[in-house]
């Protein structure tokens, strides 16, 4: 078993010599990382395929295997994803502001990083590369703890990326994965205050409750992604078709694919028959309200527990609204604060979506499923934020570190 208090505490010694490592050996550490990845393509897909076997057996969901699934195509992504982290600037040692006070003390602020990262997250093998690149760059030593269903993935991968930043020159034990599963291993590694600085959950609202409770370590939660588009009385109608067709049938078994569709009511006859037709070809279960059912007939009658589903499934939700008001307070009310969307024409309609929706991503006719941080030119992410504190959104480089004071003197006492 894991000795949790030692594997945290080694990171806790790396990460103050990884906070030193010049930007070069960091870059340096990362490319190597990338092409160890791309070389050991074969093995990690043999391990994959031990969890896939495992994840089939355990009945789980195939938009939630696609999550787990591995193949050449996505490990190369994987390496593009370090590689795009080491284009990104370094934000260890900007200096954000410098100003001089009426004592002579010249007083600043610097970006330093947060220290030991614990991430734990759901089956998504790529995410271990992901982490452990961004916490890398930014100066921070990673402890990993991903879900069980991934465990032969996230052992290999997690093992090629440190040995390869070891010899590149990057510390020891500043990549450290959690091989115990057992939920007692999380609740260990959640209270070891004196080592971990910030924990991060990428998981449902089961894992923050529970994590949330026993956690001594603050926590900056990625949680549900219960997505909506809505579709005004003022939208083009042919360009809402295929944001909602996006949104939700993409990739059905992610944080930022649509679970809910909200439609006005002047244009519900006209745009539902061939949005819910389309939907269904693609296998899509439609849950609808009664004004819904009443358009189209042949769909399942939407429960209240649906309005606030995150499915991460071929399945959504669809509501007919009476006006954007009654549009925003149902998003305001059902949302998870992830990634919601308007599709309209009025100028006054978008203005408003976007200022009276809480959610750390809001969008005017686009699809949700460009929350991410590759999308959003960090690089890759640590995790969607659907907190306001320390971070909102999708988590790069700059939100994985934080800032201290500094002050030059040249004697200054206070009277």
């Amino acid at each position: 078993m894991d000795n949790m208090i030692t594997i945290a505490a080694q990171a806790k010694q790396a990460s103050r010599k990884l906070a030193n490592v010049s930007t070069k050996v960091k870059n340096d550490a990362l490319l190597a990382m990338a092409c160890a990845l791309e070389e050991a393509a074969g093995q990690i897909m043999e391990e994959n395929r031990k969890d896939l076997t495992y994840a089939r057996e355990k009945g789980i969901p195939a938009a939630l295997i696609d999550r787990l699934a591995l193949n050449e195509k996505r490990i190369m992504a994987m390496a593009a994803g370090l590689r795009d982290v080491v284009a990104l600037p370094d934000p260890v040692g900007e200096v954000t502001s410098m100003c001089r006070r009426p004592n002579g003390l010249q007083i600043g602020r610097v970006r330093v990083p947060l220290g030991v990262i614990g991430i734990i997250y759901e089956a998504r093998p790529n995410v271990t590369a992901d982490t452990a690149g961004l916490c890398l760059k930014s100066g921070n030593a990673v402890i990993l703890r991903g879900g069980k269903e991934a465990i032969n993935s996230n052992k290999i991968i997690a093992d090629i990326l440190s040995r390869a930043a070891v010899l590149a020159g990057i510390p020891q034990n500043s990549i450290s994965l959690i091989e115990n599963t057992d939920r007692q291993a999380v609740l260990e590694l959640v209270k070891l205050h004196n080592f971990i600085d910030v924990i991060i959950l990428r998981g449902g609202k089961s894992l923050l409750e529970s994590i949330g409770i026993e956690s001594s370590v603050p926590i900056i939660s990625h949680g549900e992604g219960n997505c909506h588009v809505f579709v005004d009385r003022d939208a083009d109608l042919l360009m809402a078709e295929r944001i909602v067709f996006n949104a939700k049938v993409q990739r059905p078994g992610v944080c930022n694919a649509a679970e809910s569709l909200l439609v006005h009511k002047d244009i519900a006859c006209e745009f539902l028959p061939e949005m819910i037709g389309q939907l269904k070809e693609a296998g899509v279960e439609i849950r609808g309200c009664l004004k819904t059912k009443e358009i189209v007939k042949d769909i399942v009658e939407a429960t209240e527990d649906d309005w606030s589903k995150e499915y991460l499934d071929l399945i959504i939700s669809v509501k007919i609204v009476d006006s954007l008001d009654e549009a925003i307070e149902h998003i305001n009310k059902y949302g998870s604060s992830h990634s919601e969307a308007i599709v309209t024409s009025s100028y006054a309609a978008a203005r408003r979506f976007l200022q009276e929706i809480d959610a750390a991503a809001v969008y005017v006719n686009a699809s949700t499923r460009f929350t991410d941080g590759g999308e959003f030119g960090l690089g890759a992410e640590m995790g969607i934020s659907t907190q306001k504190l320390h971070a909102r959104g999708p988590m790069g480089l700059v939100e994985l570190t934080t800032l201290k004071f500094i002050v030059y003197g040249d004697g200054q006492i206070r009277e």
